[in-house]
């Protein structure tokens, strides 16, 4: 089995059948992110995908989900996609999820009736980086898209049948930006009601655009109490019933589960106990 670079996946596929569909990602100019700095983006062949799931499936009885990597599978023709998908059927009877990555642009460049081909065979769930909500944030980290594209990827991707993963990152507006992160964040989360959501904590990495405008001062980097803080107001503002939340990333000062809205209040007074006792997790990832 062929794998380029470093392997990149959610937290619930940790016992997934990874396969790499595409070497790193097509967009790549996110300022914060690390993932895929080094890797230069190309789609594999259709052949030698189909190659690596042949050759893992002796091995076919321990996996029962599968996940499309790298940055954004979906980015691969439609047709192509649905052979990768059929190959699975064939050669895993006993895979019940297949998930990837998926950028908001290329739900948006799909059409609805490519997306509910796709998930007629056997694509259910798509792993959705908003990051956050706040339209001017997303312009400064190079995110390519704009609010309103998201509310429309992620209401084709419903209307396909699709459940929906998607992140956001506490302090990624750095100390001055909290509030209105939060708030916009709170806002695209109400609006489009995702299935999952994890709450990431801004990391900063040496290979990334965001690592010089931290050493030159420009962006300063919240501590855990503001982070806290940030997601404290998220939470006070945000509406999303039966949203599935999550802070169970290896970068956050607390660990929260949840379901919105039924849980919200509880939520919040677990981070103000936190906050209060100051009892951050003390392996947190801090990046550099």
């Amino acid at each position: 089995m062929q794998y380029y670079g470093n392997v990149f996946r959610p937290p619930s596929e940790a016992r997934s059948l990874i396969i790499q569909a595409t070497v790193g990602c097509s967009h790549n100019n996110c300022t914060f992110c690390y993932m895929y700095k080094d890797d230069d983006f190309r789609i594999r062949s259709l052949e030698d995908i189909k190659k690596d799931l042949v050759e893992m499936s002796s091995y076919r009885d321990y996996f029962e989900r599968i996940f499309l990597a790298d940055g954004d599978a979906l980015v691969l023709k439609t047709e192509d996609l649905i052979e990768i998908l059929r190959t699975i059927k064939k050669y895993y009877p006993n895979v019940n999820r297949v998930s990837s990555y998926a950028t908001a642009q290329d739900i948006n460049r799909k059409s609805l009736d490519e997306l509910k081909r796709l998930r007629e065979e056997g694509l259910e769930m798509l792993y959705i980086g908003f990051e956050t909500g706040d339209e001017e944030l997303l312009k400064e980290i190079k995110k390519g898209i704009t609010y309103e594209e998201y509310v429309t990827a992620m209401k084709k991707a419903k209307e396909a049948g699709f459940k929906t993963s998607v992140t956001i990152i506490a302090g990624l507006g750095g100390v001055e930006g909290m509030e209105k992160n939060a708030v916009r964040t709170a806002k695209l989360v109400s609006e489009t009601k995702p299935d999952f959501l994890g709450y990431l904590t801004m990391r900063i990495y040496k290979n990334t655009p965001l690592y010089s405008d931290y050493i030159s001062g420009k962006f300063k980097m919240p501590d855990a109490g503001e982070i806290l803080e940030e997601m404290k107001i998220f939470l006070e503002h945000v509406d999303s019933e039966g949203t599935v939340f999550r802070s169970n990333h290896a970068s956050n000062y607390v660990l929260l589960a949840g379901n919105l809205n039924e849980d919200r209040l509880d939520l919040i007074k677990a981070i103000e106990k936190t906050l209060k006792k100051k009892n951050f997790r003390p392996d947190v990832l801090r990046g550099f």
